[in-house]
């Protein structure tokens, strides 16, 4: 084998992991995050947990993915860690399909229909269909499947490169020295382990064996301790996706180490034990393609046989190791939402768009939180209830950083056009959020200034207040459940209630100056009456750049003044009847004049 043959080898390896990575990516977005809610959900049994991580697995060509998605599901709450341990048994023995894949490259006859499964022809089919989906189709789902038709072919073309490059080595006394080294099992196992902790795929080194075996060089006796030890090398991706994660998801990957590392050192002491009265004589055969996906899928599935009754002592294991200590983690609460943005899902589109969306939801939650508190404040004033709405706004300002930049991060990956929708609409609603939030800051701050300075307004300022108060809830409500279900129809109520906010606010100002005139309320009243106003009405503008938001993204048209000029045309019907309809719910009382003005504080402190 000269330096020609080398880079060749090198060549091949280059395309098959490529080819390999193509098409779990293109799995992956075919999946449109269904396979990662399906592992979210119908995990109720060990059993099925392993079945399911099984399935999983198959469909997206890798243990170390799936596995990556279990910790990053523990790591967020989404999943326990009794149901993961399932999952991870699963997943083990759902990356064999790779090998037995790779293994068709063996198939011997003449037959047409022998000599077609083999990769080798119908993997030039499948790319020819694949660049042509990639080429001509507009649609995201045939795209996907191009990608992953291509992948596929550079994957075998790469495996068929590796193994020409390497078949010269039978021929070099040298090599053949070197995996007579392997037959030791300890030796075997380590080199398996390490090759598979660097290119971090067990799936991939599997392969990788297989393009060897085809020199004829390599027994059963040298692979079978390098496999057992690529299964232990795989662990490495979850425990480097642990590292700074919370206790639980460290556990998850310990879980995958130990369900790797003793169920290889139990089926290494049961098969050499059992070696040396029965002497397997199969060991000094060499090893052939299939031979080694039948090895890789009987230990993963014996492994899994054993630990399937013990999968509680899996857990505690995990436990053992990783200790409760003191807890700083904030997993409930007002910051539990901020635990869905894990980086592990950031290759996922799909996923972590799904994880943008529950950290929105909590985000919206907090705000409204924060915003009932304070106007609950105008008429029943607590020093505690003023702290909170200042907590909140410093989490709704967490919130935003953290979504801030966890989106622009999904950004940069390709998805399908639903999840780029949503993403915008995200974008651009997390700053109009925060700015309620910051709203909900001025109103209990008003609210303090009434109480500090005992000021008093007039009954027929509290009972406008009240009307309007109700109106600013009401449109916050809608706006963020249409954002949190991406209902339109719903989007579609919350221009028709701001244009009556604003009238409210409108009339509201006017009321005040009559009563100024009268001498039944002060300037200083004035001045907090009107920032009050301005508030509400931005609140119900920031609902509306949500609403509007949201309607256009779906229509791939981002421009709000032309949307909302078209709203309000004559010709509009639904527009003013929902108008009119709001603008009868709230409307305000009758002015009445000579009303006495009401003692704020004394409301405040009273019950």
């Amino acid at each position: 084998m000269d330096i020609f043959n080398f880079l060749t080898m090198l060549g091949g390896l280059a395309l098959f992991l490529y080819g390999m990575n193509v098409m779990g990516d293109g799995l992956t977005r075919a999946s449109g995050g269904r396979l990662e809610k399906i592992l979210e959900k119908l995990t109720s049994s060990t059993i099925r947990g392993v079945l399911l991580g099984a399935a999983v697995t198959a469909v997206i060509q890798s243990s170390s993915a799936t596995t990556v998605m279990v910790v990053g599901f523990v790591n967020s709450g989404i999943m326990t860690l009794q149901r993961a341990v399932g999952i991870i048994m699963g997943a083990n023995i759902g990356t064999t399909i790779t090998s037995w894949i790779l293994s068709l490259s063996g198939l011997q006859g003449d037959s047409f229909w022998i000599k077609m499964l083999k990769p080798s022809s119908f993997s030039p089919i499948l790319a020819i269909i694949g660049i042509c989906l990639l080429l001509f189709s507009k649609k995201d789902k045939k795209k996907d499947a191009g990608s992953i038709m291509i992948g596929f072919a550079v994957l075998m073309f790469g495996m068929e490169t590796m193994s020409g490059a390497v078949k010269p080595l039978a021929d070099v006394p040298e090599f053949t020295n070197i995996l007579l080294m392997f037959k030791n099992p300890v030796l075997g196992m380590l080199a398996g382990a390490l090759l598979t902790a660097i290119i971090q795929s067990s799936s991939a080194s599997v392969g990788i064996l297989q393009a060897l075996c085809v020199t004829g060089a390599v027994s059963y006796g040298a692979a079978l301790p390098i496999i057992m030890g690529q299964n232990i090398g795989t662990c490495v991706t979850a425990l480097i996706s642990a590292i700074g994660a919370k206790k639980n998801a460290k556990r998850t990957a310990f879980v995958h180490l130990y369900f790797n590392l003793i169920g290889t050192v139990v089926f290494m002491i049961l098969f050499y034990t059992a070696n040396m009265f029965i002497h397997f004589s199969f060991l000094q055969d060499s090893a052939n393609a299939a031979g080694i996906a039948v090895i890789h899928t009987a230990f993963n599935v014996f492994a899994t046989v054993i630990w399937l009754p013990f999968h509680r002592v899996l857990e505690r294991l995990a436990i053992l190791t990783v200790r409760d200590g003191k807890d700083e983690e904030r997993t409930a609460g007002a910051l539990q939402g901020l635990s869905a943005l894990d980086n592990r899902f950031l290759e996922n589109p799909a996923l972590a768009m799904d994880q943008c969306r529950v950290a929105c939801a909590h985000m919206a939650e907090v705000t409204r939180e924060a915003l009932d508190t304070a106007m609950s404040l105008l008429h029943d004033y607590d020093e505690t209830k003023v702290a909170l709405v200042h907590e909140n706004e410093t989490i709704v300002d967490q919130y935003e950083d953290r979504l801030g930049t966890y989106l622009v991060q999904v950004a940069k990956n390709e998805m399908q056009t639903k999840d780029s929708h949503t993403l915008s609409v995200l974008l651009h609603s997390i700053g109009d959020i925060e700015r309620i939030s910051d709203h909900a800051v001025i109103i209990a701050n008003a609210a303090k200034e009434i109480y500090d300075k005992n000021l008093s307004f007039s009954e027929a300022a509290v009972e406008e207040l009240e009307v309007f108060s109700a109106a600013v809830r009401k449109v916050v409500e809608i706006a963020m459940e249409a954002m949190k279900d991406e209902d339109l129809a719903m989007a579609g109520k919350v221009e028709p209630l701001e244009e009556v906010i604003d009238d409210l606010g409108d009339e509201m100002k006017k009321r005040h100056i009559d009563r100024l005139r009268e001498g039944r309320c002060t300037i200083e009243l004035g001045f907090i009456l009107s920032d009050l106003t301005t508030s509400y009405k931005r609140i119900a503008d920031h609902c509306s750049n949500i609403a509007v938001c949201l309607i256009q993204a779906d229509n791939d048209e981002y421009e709000r003044h032309s949307y909302l000029n078209s709203l309000k045309e004559e010709d509009n019907q639904q527009f003013r009847e929902q108008f009119e309809e709001y603008g009868k719910e709230y409307a305000l009382p009758a002015r009445i004049k000579g009303t006495p003005k009401v003692d704020m504080r004394a409301r405040m402190t009273a019950g």
